[in-house]
């Protein structure tokens, strides 16, 4: 009982700590007890905030169980509850879920669930799945079951459901039972919120479970799901929802106030898969593999990845450009269809992050629909659909149209379906009236089409914008559309059901409630009401206009009096003014002014009131483009005359206010020149300028103006040329010079005629409009283009522009960049003609910007003018979108101002002008790179720039912020030693002053040195008296007055402060620079290591890691000093770099310990994009390692990592200097760090795309070898040489034979044993290696062919650096001095002297319709090649040569053609003619070199099969003459020659079938019955040796044979694999033979023609 009494005396908190059982058990229910009375803010509460979690986890269950109650009712009360959560529920989780009481269970569980109703359901969750982890499977089943409550009274909206499905599968491959089934019910229970989008994640688990699972889903009720447990910040909505239920007693008036499920993606619930670094290392090289096998092999691969549902996001560049190439030229139906579902695949699994690549892929798609194959066609529409929900119709909107003018039916067919499917997933503000027009019109254009299956989809796409965008949005196109056709649309329109088209599990991506509702909920502002009316017939028309009209009226309208036809119209005319504008009939009105005598009216009073009715009509009726159609034909016929003129360009002003001036104009100018009445043609004209003033330039079709306007310039009358040149005056006032472009092919006279015209205009504004509404259902006006279109709008936004990306080729760009200036200058000319061409053009240019900034560097001044007129071209062209081409091409331009040519300074500077013409100032300034220009010492520069600066900133109203960074240039400038630039500067330094203000440029001068600042103040006081005034505030100019009265006085204070605030900066950097921080660099070590900071390891610096150590180096380095180094200015990490390089050995202690961070400031500066400080770091970094040396200090791990990566990347810098420093640093970084472990890091810098990195990388690693030895490469040498090895194959010179170097030096270090440690690298490689260092048997014969070559003068062997010679490689080749030659059959050469009897050639003739079918390049081919047959030699030979320059067109040739060539090339050889002709050796040796040509140029099958086919023809054929046969098999040896060379470019399918046809006419009997054997040896010989080459498979090429059973061919060359020898004594002696034939020029006619005795 005494102990009892003690703990009862105690307070509650304490009793709740007690040892005994019984004391915490009481204090349990008294804190229970007390939870439930005390107020929320009592301070009672935080006594137990540090306990409550052993209420929990009490070791005696009955105190637990009332603890557990305890817990609940301070987590439901208490204040401070929420910050217990994480240890409460830790304790829950594994001290209570464990229990064997279902009460104590159910009490955690309500702990959890109230915690959430606390808002911390995060917190909750990660804990109870944390607890899935654990071993007990009561905890499992119990963490479970709770989540499930959560989300079953909280909903999905608290409770976050991906990592509930991430667990799911994992649950249910549990061994328990109990969490087996709970998995099922949670699984359930999440299928009630998210339905179908909880199969996919759950697709892998067991079979029976899933399909236990399906069967539980289909019981879940179809009604969704609502929480009906509420959280402390949705009381409102409880109250909201309990009311609401009492009431209706429903869900159903509950959907505002309780949640309903929300969609869920399935892709968010999937964790992203990185799939680049998975594909194989041979990806892209068996991609471009020749073996449809192998690319098939790669597209697997790609494909397996590429099915996961959300992949990570990374460069897929190379992939995609991969698989477009395969989808638009593979011949291959198979690989595209693959091609297109990984593509489809990638589209699907990045989604948003695949829409970068989606412009690239869409026009191959598309253009690869033709195709006409179903899978192909199949795989292509998923391909491009997966591609539209990553991007916008907008985006594709440019690519869709260029394909509906394609000629295939099929791509325009497959076109419009796509588009269909796209306008399916649109809503109407997605599909805005500008996307919607040119749409339109495409497809109006299509349901005209000849193919029905064009005009079905056609009609099919129009039917679905009509459904999406809205009838109203649709109407105004179809207008011209036939009735048929339209109620077809419409059919489509009611008919069709707007749904998703594209793969279900896509989710949400592209939402919208498309509908014609969807198209009225649109803004009203911005709708145009155009009045629509269907044509009305005669007789309707003549009803309604009885009705408004009195039949007296009427009947006079067609009265043969005059006056009574007066009468009539004055009536007509009065009630047309009086009538009610609803009640008004304007095209019966309009069509009853047509009764005879109608417009041939000879009465010009009656025709004048005729045309007053028609404005009148206009102007106050309903009036639509149907009316106005039935008039305006008559209407433009009178604007000529002379009296009735005035009245109908009212009348068509009239019209213009009501169906808008952009519609009338074209249609009136249509007319006009359709007419052929010069008349009328000029003063259609003059109305449409003054008609342009008045309603302005919105919405004007300007290209098609601009036809028009070409055309009248062309006209003979003078009239019409001069109002012509008149609108063209109005439509400069709109458009400016951009204008000029489109007339700069007319003549001088006229050009001339123009530009007067232009000069009169400039300096005017255009009026404001004063017309323009069109008339609305109510009355109403409101202008229709205007804000639509956008008025504010830049008017050059009108102008169609062309994307010249195309045109901008590969082999332009090239020969822009050629080393050759010739070149260099065809290559500008060609961009120029481009730009001409395109007139005006988008901001897209390819790469053409990089080229033509290295062309305004070029040598020849020449060409940098041309450059610089190329650039006056593209800012005329391109307009204000030229502001983002500012930096990377503008900004080169200034640096050209310094060039010492008066000349090209000039061009410089009107290229700057014509560019800030377009693109203002203000981009120009934005950034360093003006003051770095300005920074330049060179005069020439300084004077341009600073005059330059001086015109354009005054107009600025406001500048960037970046110009004060120009004010430390400006103040060199005033000292500067020429004094046209400090005049320049002078005059420039009040309009800086203007902008940026005294004070700020006074305080600018605290950096100059004592003497310069005195004298720059002085020039600033001088300034700021001049200052001009800012345009757009002159008011601010005012306060200068009292500045400058109250000066002296700042003067003398200024004066007086000057002493101490330069004896206060001296006292700061009196001190040391560097502090010694005890074990600070292990604790930064130690710290890296745990992950309490980021480890240096980026591809570029990212603010985190500059902050970072910005906060490292605070307590290590001067305050001043820091401040220096993380300054924005690059001039303050100059002077903090001289002070370091001041400081280097007084302080090198202090240095050392924090040597770790002075380098990563170092690695900083390695990302700058200034010269000056990277030189200076360099320069600090050279004298610190010599420093370090000198000290025997070596550089830790940690400092190495975070150093030696970055200043290898600098290894490849462009500039010489910097590479030469940053070698110069490598070389010292060996003595304090060991070159076995740089070597790593060299190693990773040969993998860089930058080819000066892989090459200096490469250099500095033969280096080490050579100086260190074999045990410098690591981890192994066999592994280190062989990655080395691999670059002697790089498409790079330089790095190629940087890697020979590299090798060369392992050879001379470890001799032979270099191939053993090699390996197999690939036959280029391996080839290249053993020509740089030869075996030592070889040697002397190499030296002594050297002192040969060195001999000659024309040839001097390299010297140094290792290159492949070429002329010595051939030497090698043709050296016959070890060949031993087989001796040679002798034949009669008597028979050249007999008459030669010529096979006649056999001619195709051209086909009648060529012009129709040459719609690729292989029919222009062949119809040049047949030209060849020509009579005239000269006519053959110069086709010839227009042929066979180009080796890809040559490739075109087919066989037959290669055949005639051939044949009529040996005819020319064999006629004895030649050589009586005094040109006949010219002629023989043309003829060679033309046949040597083809012989190389065409394909290697053709041209083989065509020689077999010519030697079968010469020997069936009776009267041919043998020596054609012979000169044939010369031909055929030639090529036998070449086969190891040629033998992978050959189809052998094809040339073992022109074999067996061969053998089929002539059998082995037969050969050897001719008079010579040589025929039947050059087949033999032909196949021997393709068996040698191809092996055993040769026999799996045998397919295009019908019966094999009974071809010679396949019994014989069973016979040679059965053999299976390899005879290289006849392969030597063919080779020696046919060199032999061909050495030099071909010379088939002179050579003596021999064969060796025996050949097989």
């Amino acid at each position: 009982m005494g102990d009892d009494s003690d703990w009862m005396k105690l307070p509650v908190d304490q009793k709740c700590e007690h040892k005994v059982w019984k004391a915490r058990l009481n204090g349990y229910e008294e804190a229970l007890k007390l939870f439930q009375r005390i107020d929320d803010a009592s301070p009672e509460w935080a006594k137990y905030q540090g306990i409550i979690k052993k209420f929990v986890t009490d070791s005696n269950s009955v105190a637990q169980l009332k603890g557990l109650e305890a817990v609940l009712a301070y987590v439901e009360n208490a204040h401070m509850a929420s910050r217990t959560v994480g240890e409460v529920l830790s304790g829950v989780v594994c001290k209570v879920f464990n229990q064997p009481k279902a009460r104590a269970k159910e009490l955690a569980s309500d702990i959890c669930l109230m915690y959430i109703e606390i808002e911390k359901a995060d917190i909750v969750q990660e804990e109870l799945i944390k607890g899935l982890e654990n071993k007990n499977p009561k905890v499992v089943v119990a963490c479970v079951e709770t989540i499930r409550r959560a989300l079953c009274e909280f909903g999905s909206k608290t409770v976050t459901l991906k990592p509930i499905i991430k667990v799911l599968p994992k649950l249910f491959e549990s061994r328990e039972k109990a969490v087996r089934h709970e998995a099922k019910l949670l699984a359930v229970e999440v299928y009630r919120w998210i339905r179908d989008s909880l199969r996919p994640p759950l697709q892998n688990i067991n079979s029976v479970q899933l399909k236990e699972l399906e069967e539980e889903w289909v019981k879940v009720p179809s009604s969704a799901p609502r929480q009906s447990r509420f959280l402390r910040s949705q009381q409102d909505l409880r109250t909201k929802f309990e009311e609401q239920q009492a009431v209706a007693g429903s869900d159903g008036d509950c959907e505002d106030v309780a949640d309903s499920a929300p969609q869920v993606d399935p892709y968010e619930l999937q964790d992203p898969v990185e799939i680049l670094s998975k594909l194989p290392k041979d990806f892209y090289v068996k991609i471009e593999a020749k073996k449809w096998q192998e690319r098939k092999e790669a597209l697997e691969a790609l494909a397996t990845l590429a099915k996961h549902p959300k992949l990570d996001n990374g460069d897929y560049g190379d992939v995609v450009r991969a698989l477009k190439r395969v989808i638009g030229k593979d011949t291959n139906v198979i690989l595209v269809s693959l091609a297109a579902k990984c593509l489809a695949g990638l589209a699907f699994g990045l989604r948003k992050n695949f829409g970068t690549y989606a412009g690239n892929v869409v026009p191959t798609i598309l253009d690869k629909f033709k195709e006409k194959k179903p899978a192909v066609v199949q795989s292509l529409q998923e391909a491009i659909d997966a591609v539209f929900l990553t991007t916008t119709l907008q985006n594709l909107s440019e690519d869709m149209l260029a394909v509906m003018d394609n000629k295939n039916p099929s791509i325009k067919q497959q076109a419009s379906l796509f588009l269909t499917r796209s306008i399916c997933l649109s809503t109407p503000s997605t599909l805005p009236k500008s996307l919607l027009k040119p749409l339109c019109a495409a497809l109006l254009k299509q349901v005209n089409d000849p193919a029905p299956e064009v005009r079905d989809a056609a009609i099919m796409a129009l039917g679905t914008a009509m459904k999406v965008a809205g009838e109203k949005a649709v109407n105004p196109f179809l207008a011209d559309l036939d009735k048929l056709k339209v109620d077809k649309v419409r059919c489509v329109c009611v008919c069709v059901c707007v749904c998703v088209y594209m793969r279900t599990d896509v989710g949400v991506a592209k939402k919208g409630k498309p509908g014609a509702e969807g198209g009225a909920k649109s803004k009203k502002p911005a709708e145009t009401k155009e009045i629509v009316e269907t044509e009305l017939s005669v007789e309707v028309c003549d009803e309604l206009a009885a009705a408004v009209l009195p039949a007296s009226c009427v009947k006079m309208l067609d009265s043969s009096n005059w006056k009574e036809r007066l009468a009539s119209m004055e009536e007509f005319y009065q009630l047309a003014e009086q009538m009610d504008i609803g009640a008004m009939p304007c095209q019966a009105l309009v069509r009853m002014l047509t009764k005879k005598p109608g417009w041939k009216e000879t009465n010009f009073q009656v025709l004048q009131l005729k045309l007053q009715v028609v404005a009148v009509v206009a102007q106050r009726g309903r009036f639509s483009k149907t009316s106005a159609s039935v008039v305006l034909d008559a209407l433009v016929e009178k604007v000529g005359d002379v009296k009735c003129g005035g009245k109908a360009k009212d009348a068509l002003t009239a019209i213009g206010e009501a169906c808008s001036l952009s519609w009338i104009a074209e249609q009136v100018v249509s007319l006009a020149f359709a007419q052929k009445n010069p008349k009328n043609q000029a003063e259609t004209l003059n109305w449409l300028a003054n008609a342009m003033k008045e309603f302005g330039f919105t919405g004007i079709n300007v290209k098609a103006f601009i036809n028009h306007v070409k055309t009248a310039l062309g006209a003979s009358n003078p009239a019409i040329r001069a109002a012509a040149i008149s609108l063209l005056g109005v439509m400069y006032l709109y458009m400016g010079a951009s204008l000029r472009m489109f007339f700069e092919d007319e003549k001088a006279a006229l050009l001339a005629q123009i530009d007067a015209e232009f000069e009169k205009m400039q300096g005017q504004t255009p009026p404001a409009p004063t017309r323009g509404a069109i008339k609305r259902t109510g009355g109403q006006e409101e202008g229709e283009e205007c804000k639509e279109e956008g008025v504010a709008g830049d008017i050059m936004d009108l102008l169609p522009r062309t994307d010249i990306s195309d045109k901008i080729t590969e082999d332009m760009v090239s020969k822009v960049g050629d080393k050759n200036w010739t070149i260099r200058k065809e290559g500008l000319n060609e961009v120029a003609a481009v730009l001409s061409e395109a007139k005006f053009i988008k901001p897209s240019l390819g790469d053409l910007p990089i080229t033509l900034k290295g062309r305004l560097s070029d040598s020849n001044k020449i060409l940098v003018q041309q450059t610089l007129s190329i650039m006056q071209q593209i800012a005329t062209a391109m307009g204000p979108a030229l502001k983002q081409h500012v930096k990377t091409l503008g900004i080169p331009v200034i640096t050209v101002l310094g060039d010492i040519k008066n000349t090209v300074r000039a061009a410089a500077m009107a290229t700057l002008n014509s560019w800030v013409e377009q693109t203002g100032m203000k981009e120009w300034l934005e950034g360093e790179e003006l003051s770095e220009e300005l920074k330049r010492e060179n005069p020439f520069l300084r004077q341009e720039v600073l005059g330059w600066l001086a015109v354009h900133l005054p107009t600025m109203r406001s500048v960037p912020s970046d110009l004060m960074l120009c004010v430390p240039p400006l103040f060199g400038c005033l000292e500067d030693r020429n004094v046209d630039v400090r005049k320049r500067a002078q005059d420039v330094l009040p309009v800086f002053m203007m902008h940026l203000g005294f004070d700020k440029m006074n305080k600018a001068t605290g950096k100059l040195k004592p003497a310069s600042k005195d004298q720059v103040v002085a020039m600033l006081d001088k300034a700021r008296d001049v200052m001009p005034a800012k345009s757009a505030g002159p008011a601010k100019a005012a306060p200068t007055k009292p500045v400058s009265s109250v000066h002296p006085a700042k003067a003398l204070a200024a004066a007086g402060k000057k002493p101490l605030s330069k004896g206060k900066e001296e006292e700061d950097k009196s001190g040391p620079i560097f502090t010694m921080v005890p074990n600070g660099k292990d604790l930064r070590v130690k710290d890296e290591k745990s992950l309490k900071t980021l480890k240096w390891n980026f591809g570029s610096p990212r603010d985190e890691y500059v902050e970072q150590l910005k906060v490292q180096m605070a307590p290590c380095v001067a305050k001043w000093l820091q401040e220096e180094l993380f300054h924005h200015d690059f001039q303050h990490h100059i002077k903090a770099i001289n002070s370091m390089i001041e400081c280097l050995e007084e302080e090198h202690e202090a240095m050392v310990a924090c040597l770790d961070l002075v380098l990563k400031w170092y690695t900083l500066r390695f990302f700058d994009t200034n010269t000056s400080v990277l030189m200076k770091a360099l320069e600090y970094l050279k004298l610190l390692f010599l420093s370090l040396s000198k000290h025997n200090y070596h550089l830790s791990e940690q400092e190495a990592n975070s150093f030696i990566p970055y200043l290898v990347l600098k290894v490849g810098e462009s500039k010489d200097v910097v590479r030469k420093d940053v070698r110069a640093i490598m070389g010292m970084l060996c003595k304090v760090y060991p070159a076995s472990r740089m070597f790593p890091f060299l190693m990773e810098g040969t993998k860089s795309k930058n080819s000066k990195q892989r090459a200096e990388c490469l250099e500095e690693l033969g280096c080490l070898i050579g100086f260190y030895g074999m045990s410098v490469c690591q981890p192994t040498a066999a592994k280190s040489l062989k990655e080395i090895a691999i670059h002697i194959g790089d498409r790079d010179t330089s790095v190629r034979n940087t890697a020979l170097n590299t090798v060369v030096t392992v050879y001379n270090v470890c001799g032979e044993q270099v191939y053993k440690l090699i390996g197999h690298v690939g036959f280029t490689p391996f080839f290249c290696l053993r020509l740089c260092s030869p075996p030592p048997s070889s040697q002397i014969r190499l030296n002594a062919l050297v002192q040969s070559q060195q001999a000659e003068p024309s040839h001097v062997c390299p010297v140094g650096e290792f290159h492949l010679d070429l002329d010595l490689l051939e030497q090698l080749e043709s050296d016959q001095t070890s060949v031993v030659l087989p001796d040679l059959v002798k034949h009669k050469l008597g028979d050249l002297l007999d008459p030669v009897i010529i096979p006649e050639p056999k001619l195709r003739p051209v086909p009648t319709h060529f012009d129709e079918l040459h719609a690729g390049p292989s029919s222009t081919i062949n119809l040049v090649i047949s030209q060849v047959a020509s009579g005239d030699i000269n006519t053959s030979m110069k086709a010839l040569a227009q042929l066979f320059g180009v080796a890809r067109l040559a490739r075109e040739a087919s066989m037959g053609v290669l055949k005639d060539l051939v044949q009529g090339l040996v005819t020319v050889l064999l006629d004895p003619r030649i050589e009586e002709s005094q040109e006949g050796q010219q002629l023989i040796r043309s003829v060679n070199m033309l046949l040597r040509r083809l012989f190389e140029a065409s394909d290697q099958t053709n041209i083989l099969s065509a020689l077999l086919v010519l030697l079968q023809d010469s020997l069936l054929s009776s009267a041919g003459s043998p020596k054609f046969s012979e000169l044939i098999m010369k031909c055929l040896w030639r090529m036998i020659k070449f086969l190891p060379d040629t033998i992978s470019s050959l189809t052998l399918d094809k040339i073992l079938l022109d074999v067996h046809n061969f053998m089929k006419l002539f059998p082995k009997d037969r050969l050897r019955k001719l008079k010579t054997d040589m025929p039947h040896r050059t087949l033999q010989t032909l196949l021997h040796t393709l068996c040698r080459l191809a092996g055993p498979t040769i026999l799996d090429h045998l397919s295009l044979i019908e019966d094999k059973s009974e071809s010679e061919l396949e019994a014989h060359l069973k016979r040679v694999v059965k053999s299976a020898k390899t005879d290289t004594e006849t392969a030597h002696m063919v080779h020696s033979y046919t060199s032999s034939l061909f050495t030099g020029s071909l010379s088939l006619m002179t050579d003596g023609f021999t064969f060796p005795s025996r050949i097989l």
